[in-house]
């Protein structure tokens, strides 16, 4: 059964950019819906599908090495685990917040070794990626760092 599961074909491009859009506006919903008690997180929660798209489309880009598929990989797991540091099921998608953090230590690493332009070619935010990853990152020591996932991240950054 699992490999039955693992031959099916990758959604295809239209599917993706529906799944997309659907888990911002439910994002935008959650958002909406709150009375003023998610502030700035709940910006950095806005950003999850960017990420988790842009992530998808990293991954299947022929210019990103087998090395940094794996990171990529990994991050999109993240996005999966039931139980991670914020679990969705609880929370809701503000546990989607360490996501975020998740992923944006990964696509710094990948700015770090690829072309900004080989990444931001996949990006689908409505901001410009290194300004929202510059933003999540220097917000890190005072805000995303409180959440263990970003405390986990800066341990793996050293």
């Amino acid at each position: 059964m699992t490999n039955d599961y693992l031959k099916k074909p990758l959604p295809n491009s239209q599917e993706q950019d529906d799944f997309y859009q659907k888990l911002r506006s439910r994002i935008q919903k959650w958002l909406d819906n709150r009375s003023g008690g998610v502030g700035k997180l709940g910006q950095y929660v806005l950003f999850a599908p960017d990420f988790f798209h842009l992530l998808s489309r990293l991954m299947l880009d022929s210019r990103i090495d087998a090395s940094s598929k794996s990171k990529i990989g990994a991050g999109i797991l993240y996005f999966f685990a039931p139980i991670d540091f914020l679990p969705e099921l609880l929370v809701g998608p503000g546990g989607f917040l360490d996501d975020v953090v998740v992923a944006v230590f990964i696509v710094n690493t990948l700015l770090n070794k690829f072309p900004t332009e080989v990444i931001e070619e996949h990006w689908a935010g409505d901001k410009e990626l290194l300004s929202v990853v510059r933003g999540i990152s220097n917000s890190g020591s005072k805000v995303v760092s409180k959440i263990p996932a970003g405390r986990l991240v800066k341990r793996f950054m050293k």
